[in-house]
């Protein structure tokens, strides 16, 4: 079993990073497959993934795969630092640099130099440093807050990210050329509940780490116990899962883990798809239906366009010519001619003698 684990740190007692990954089930087998391959290259790699997938470990043993594996490998989680100081904390800074930078620190980039650098959660970098990270990659130079003088430096980047940036980019809030800058490999970790194959292999080891902290014996699942953890959902993922197994261990008898020692939360976290949602803006909405139009025809689609909006107005408008017209930016006279064009209006329409009161009230908007 190919088991990757993070270095011992007292920080991870409050982390939200898996501290264990493994690639037993087919998904992840596949994922270790094409890792392998890229591993070697000096290409940048974009890992996407929800919280608690492995993202960091992946990283890592890209950076042990490679060329620069006796080298450095800084982890930095661009969300932990505040936008004030990550400009600092990422390009280093000179002494006098702003208030409490009493001595010159080289930056992460710099701290990396020869080695990888890890920039966990990049959709969490703010506008400006996008700009001069972006500028950092191409020139492969940094220039330190409160200097001019250019630091060149050797180092491959790994990003990571929980969100889509294709959505952040849709936004405004993530910049379309860093992206590509970063993406030239992208690798999806699948979360623990699409890779069932995995659950169990990380239970046993999770079982076994925390069994020879606690000072236990073996420890064996029952096979209701193992079927409840297969069929759970894992919201949290592989973190939710160590601390299933942690808290489990500290109640469990006789080192027989049963159905009802395991306590799983019942928090439901909604997931975003790509699918059209209430929080769409019409525009995303508008510009996603023409995108399809264009897939699936092709010629005069103006005039389609056109004839479609003006029927949906008018409909909108219950039937009513001013309404339209205003509605769509139109005159009346326009608005009037067009709706005979395609159909919706007649020519000196006349109600029979016996027409309904709604017929009648139909005709006057006409």
């Amino acid at each position: 079993m190919q088991l990757l684990t993070l270095p011992p740190s007292p920080a991870l007692a409050t982390s939200i990073r898996a501290t264990a990954q493994v690639f037993e089930d087919p998904k992840s087998r596949a994922l270790l497959a094409h890792l392998q391959q890229v591993a070697p290259s000096e290409a940048s790699v974009l890992i996407i993934g929800e919280t608690g997938t492995g993202k960091e470990l992946v990283a890592r043993h890209i950076h042990n795969l490679s060329g620069r594996r006796d080298k450095p490998f800084v982890a930095v989680n661009c969300g932990a630092f505040s936008e004030s100081l990550v400009e600092a904390e990422l390009f280093g800074h000179e002494k006098g640099a702003f208030t409490g930078a009493l001595a010159a620190k080289a930056g992460w980039f710099e701290e990396a130099n020869g080695g990888t650098l890890f920039l966990d959660e990049i959709g969490d970098l703010p506008m400006p440093i996008q700009v001069k990270l972006l500028r950092v990659l191409q020139e492969r130079e940094v220039v330190r807050l409160g200097s001019r003088k250019s630091i060149p430096i050797d180092v491959r980047v790994l990003a990571a990210t929980n969100v889509q940036l294709e959505k952040a980019i849709n936004a405004g809030h993530f910049r379309e050329d860093l992206y590509y800058r970063l993406d030239v490999v992208s690798l999806e970790l699948v979360p623990l509940r699409e890779r069932p194959g995995d659950i169990l292999p990380l239970t046993r080891h999770f079982i076994d780490a925390y069994s020879q902290r606690l000072g236990y014996g073996q420890v064996r699942l029952s096979a209701q116990a193992e079927h409840k953890l297969r069929t759970y959902g894992w919201p949290g993922n592989i973190r939710e899962l160590e601390n299933v197994i942690h808290h489990t261990l500290l109640i469990c008898r006789d080192g027989l883990i049963e159905h009802d020692d395991l306590r799983l939360s019942n928090m439901r976290i909604e997931r975003q798809d790509d699918s059209p949602s209430q929080d769409d803006s019409a525009q995303a909405l508008l510009e996603r239906a023409f995108q399809k139009l264009f897939e699936e025809q092709a010629g005069a689609l103006h005039e389609q366009v056109e004839d479609a909006l003006l029927r949906a107005a008018y409909r909108f408008s219950h039937y009513n010519q001013v309404h339209t017209a205003n509605l769509l930016g139109l005159t009346r006279n326009v608005t009037r001619t067009r709706l005979i064009k395609i159909g919706e209006l007649a020519v000196n329409r006349r109600r029979p003698t016996g027409a309904t009161q709604g017929e009648r009230v139909l005709n006057l908007s006409i």
